[in-house]
């Protein structure tokens, strides 16, 4: 490793980016910068049947004749088919969207802070601009990721501080730097990214029992009327990859807009335990982005130099 990339390595470290995920804000204009003000979190309400995450065992005494699958065929296949058409709607008619993402996961046992960030996302070529809102550490930060340019990389810098003195950076998305305080790549962000990996999961699941799966409509995120989807695998099994997993379905836009997994208890009785949750807040659908929304040269934006 040369002098400069040790540099640029012992600088960079600890800069938390995104993968892809509470808060409500403006929608920017297409060229516009971050906004001003870092939002509060905690914006899921509770609807009909559905109570405060985590009380696994009461939302299903809540549930009742909830489960729509036929008989004989798998609890998970309503699921499937819900989610199937979330995807199908995202491809058919979303060309790119802006909003304000939150973010929340557990890294090698720890449970982080919110974060928050306004994105922009175009579909094709897959492209993603990010500019974190908080916290502190980490406000100001911008990432820029466009498949096909940049030698496939992202480029990300900080906000503030002296991490802030290495300019902008070319990272590949699943490279050991980019990966710090992240469970997933910048290559996996969004809804459409979402919506693949809940159908992925429901096919894999599906070829397994021990799987209980109940529905909550009119719940709300934000304001937003959702149908909350509930599945929930009881024993601790090699092919499950959760205890517990609520996705929200924007009854409306029929795109999830929050996700949230659990894994088991600690203990007998204990609570189910986060393991990450990815909320979408304020969508605005085809915003007609170009590529200056996802060009570092954008004079809105403060990448500067590439180092």
């Amino acid at each position: 490793m040369t002098g400069k990339q040790m540099f640029l390595s012992s600088r960079w470290t600890g800069l938390i980016m995104v993968p892809a995920l509470l808060a409500c804000l403006p929608a920017m204009a297409q060229q516009s910068a971050a906004p001003v003000a870092t939002p509060a979190a905690g914006a899921v309400t509770q609807g009909p049947g559905l109570v405060p995450a985590g009380d696994a065992s009461q939302m299903n005494a809540n549930a009742g004749d909830a489960n729509a699958a036929a008989a004989g065929a798998h609890p998970l296949e309503p699921a499937l088919e819900l989610a199937g058409k979330g995807l199908a709607s995202i491809q058919a008619n979303m060309r790119d969207y802006s909003c304000t993402m939150v973010k929340r996961e557990r890294i090698d046992g720890k449970l982080g802070e919110h974060q928050y960030m306004f994105a922009k996302v175009r579909r094709a070529p897959f492209s993603v601009y990010l500019y974190f809102l908080g916290p502190e550490d980490v406000k100001g930060q911008e990432v820029i990721y466009v498949d096909g340019k940049n030698d496939n990389n992202m480029l990300a810098h900080a906000g503030s501080g002296v991490r802030a003195m290495v300019g902008t950076v070319s990272l590949k998305p699943q490279s050991m730097l980019a990966m710090t305080g992240n469970r997933y790549p910048i290559t996996e962000f969004g809804v459409e990214r979402l919506a693949e990996r809940l159908v992925e999961v429901a096919e894999h699941d599906k070829n397994f029992g021990e799987c209980e799966v109940n529905f909550f409509p009119n719940a709300k995120v934000n304001g937003r009327i959702c149908t909350c989807v509930q599945v929930v695998h009881p024993v601790p099994r090699r092919n499950f990859r959760f205890h517990l997993a609520r996705v929200f379905i924007d009854d409306e836009l029929l795109i999830p807009i929050r996700y949230e997994a659990y894994d088991w208890p600690h203990e007998a009785g204990g609570q189910p335990v986060l393991m990450e949750e990815y909320t979408y807040m304020n969508v605005k659908t085809n915003q007609g982005f170009t590529d200056a929304d996802f060009d570092p040269t954008n004079p809105t934006y403060k990448f500067g130099g590439k180092k």
